[in-house]
């Protein structure tokens, strides 16, 4: 679940970030399927997460793709900060009680 909304928030922001029409009132249907993918993604998380800050990360972050899209904010870089975000909540969800140390994964007691 958290893999294919990765992958469908990067077609995403790949499609944005190309597109000429973004911000300006013109429809494009792929960039409309991808964003009804992407929340259908969201929907899957919402659904099956272990934790509510996974569940409000992904929210926030395919809420600010789907603004990005409709030119309600111009700059692409105010996604980074959710994007961490909703990685951090995902590793929490999915590996709780551990933490990320230079790629090795510990108990966080440990150190």
């Amino acid at each position: 679940m958290i893999l294919k909304f990765l992958s469908i928030a990067s077609q995403l922001e790949k499609a944005v970030l190309t597109s000429p029409h973004v911000g300006v009132g013109a429809a494009d249907p792929v960039i409309d399927r991808l964003v009804d993918d992407l929340w259908l993604a969201h929907a899957e998380i919402d659904l099956s997460a272990r934790s509510e800050p996974l569940r409000g990360a992904a929210y926030r972050y395919a809420a600010r793709l789907a603004e990005v899209t409709r030119g309600e904010h111009a700059e692409a870089s105010a996604l980074r900060g959710l994007q961490v975000q909703f990685f951090d909540a995902a590793y929490d969800d999915m590996w709780p009680g551990q933490r990320r140390t230079a790629g090795i994964l510990s108990r966080r007691d440990e150190s």
